[in-house]
């Protein structure tokens, strides 16, 4: 852990910082936004599922209020237009979603993060930890992991874990748990973590 721990206070000195600093603030401001940009940022984490990141954000850019009225198989059609692995699952989930839509924001304020979460993986279909975290944080709540491969590679790489051979809600939770003793040996939030470790694995700030 000592190692990744200096790589990442030598990131805190550099331009790094301030990219990070200025994508945790945007995360907290989409928290204040209306229930359809809210809804279009879950549809965004629906996307990223088994999928490349920044692909999905061009693809989310591209669709924008057509997650809020496509019908499934014209979101279908354009989500494999625009190059999506898996476009009729992902529309049906998206459309499944909607009844959710006009809701957000009161669901979002009424419970704890943890809830939220639970919440998230019983309702959203295409939704488990990572993809309930992932939109938790790009809504502004800070202290939530975000546990994919790309996390567990840097962890594994740091001799930090074992890699798992299947990620299991016990796992998961037991890896968060490991980046919250990270996260305070920092002085930082899980949110800053991850995209601490997001670039340290990929070289890029994305969301």
């Amino acid at each position: 852990m000592k190692k990744l721990l200096e790589d990442i206070e030598q990131l805190k000195k550099s331009q790094i910082k301030n990219i990070i600093d200025n994508r945790i603030k945007e995360f907290k401001q989409n928290r204040k936004k209306s229930n359809k940009e809210i809804f279009k940022e879950l549809c965004f984490c629906i996307l990223t599922a088994n999928f490349n990141a920044k692909r999905s954000i061009e693809i989310q850019n591209k669709i924008d209020d057509g997650f809020l009225n496509l019908s499934e198989s014209k979101l279908s059609k354009k989500l494999s237009e625009y190059g999506h692995r898996f476009p009729n699952t992902r529309a049906h989930y998206i459309v499944e979603a909607r009844k959710y839509k006009d809701s957000l924001k009161d669901i979002i304020n009424s419970e704890n993060k943890d809830q939220l979460r639970e919440w998230l993986v019983k309702n959203i279909k295409g939704f488990g930890y990572k993809e309930s975290s992932h939109f938790l944080r790009n809504i502004g709540f800070e202290n939530i992991g975000i546990i994919d491969f790309h996390i567990i590679d840097i962890l594994t790489r740091y001799k930090i874990i074992k890699k798992p051979k299947i990620l299991t809600k016990r796992k998961y939770l037991e890896i968060e748990k490991i980046l919250e003793k990270i996260a305070k040996k920092l002085n930082m939030t899980l949110s800053e973590l991850d995209l601490y470790l997001w670039y340290i694995e990929t070289g890029k700030i994305l969301k």
